[in-house]
């Protein structure tokens, strides 16, 4: 069992290693939150949403992939080699084939102009939720392009 804790451990690590250190990452995990946020406004099925988490899940763990591809080329050699840029740009362009087609899954998931409505309804209609909406973006994008933990840097 504690083989198992610390397998988890190791785990989550790295996904914290790729949220610190990849900015990609945090554009992943914002644009998550705001998916999953306004897909209550719309009709999904049980299957819409596995679609959906389908989705989500290929391209964030394709981005932790490509993140430990670029880790491990950056150790083996920090010089040119054709073989490591071959390798780097093969990685990033797994995440972009995910990203665009979770893109087109999207327009079709919310391409329903009742579930828009319902979300502007939804944050027009109350002050309030609009107001923490905008400051959701605020917050989103110093989270994305300065991130707390590197405040002490700057």
């Amino acid at each position: 069992m504690k083989s198992l804790l610390k397998s988890f451990g190791y785990a989550f690590s790295g996904i914290r290693y790729c949220i610190e250190n990849e900015r990609n990452m945090r554009i992943h995990t914002v644009i998550t939150l705001y998916v999953l946020l306004f897909a209550r406004f719309f009709d999904f099925t049980r299957e819409d949403y596995a679609l959906l988490m389908l989705t989500i899940g290929g391209v964030i763990a394709l981005e932790a992939v490509n993140t430990a591809v670029e880790v491990l080329c950056d150790k083996v050699s920090s010089k040119e080699d054709s073989y490591i840029k071959h390798a780097k740009d093969i990685a990033a362009g797994a995440v972009l084939i995910a990203a665009v087609v979770s893109v087109v899954i999207a327009l079709f998931l919310f391409g329903n102009i009742e579930g828009w409505l319902n979300m502007y309804n939804f944050y027009i209609g109350n002050p309030l939720r609009l107001s923490a909406l905008m400051l959701s973006a605020v917050v989103s994008f110093v989270y994305v392009f300065i991130p707390p933990w590197k405040w002490k840097e700057h």
